[in-house]
């Protein structure tokens, strides 16, 4: 098979994240997961399986807002937020994923707390243009 681009790799996570993520339809997910998928994440249970059974105990009010995407041979690093999932803060991640022949087969992550205007020394959101509006 041949080897993607740098935008159709971009354009393969952004799709699987909001197929997963925002529409929660696990069997078109499956389509952009490697069954043999490797987990790095300190939050997921290993595997495909892992990250499709935590989204399912999540909260039906779940989003996923893609940031900055970069591209670099068979690498994706997305910058987006995590919200609704129940936390008191939204996180604020990048998302760290390796694709082979078309489908994502291994995945790191970078999370950290979306700060408050008022939580935040820099006064600059770390997300989009404003702060949230948590607590």
């Amino acid at each position: 098979m041949p080897k993607t681009t740098a935008k159709q790799n971009k354009a393969l996570v952004l799709q699987a994240f909001d197929t997963l993520f925002n529409k929660r339809d696990y069997a078109a997910a499956e389509r952009f997961w490697s069954p043999d998928y490797i987990q790095h994440s300190a939050h997921i249970e290993p595997g495909r399986e892992g990250l499709f059974n935590l989204i399912k105990s999540l909260p039906s009010t779940l989003r996923y807002e893609p940031g900055v995407i970069v591209a670099d041979g068979e690498f994706v690093i997305a910058h987006g937020r995590f919200s609704g999932f129940g936390a008191i803060a939204n996180w604020i991640a990048a998302d760290i994923l390796r694709i082979q022949e078309g489908i994502l087969v291994e995945h790191w992550d970078v999370i950290q707390d979306e700060a408050t205007e008022e939580q935040s020394k820099s006064k600059a959101p770390m997300f989009g243009n404003t702060f949230p509006t948590h607590g």
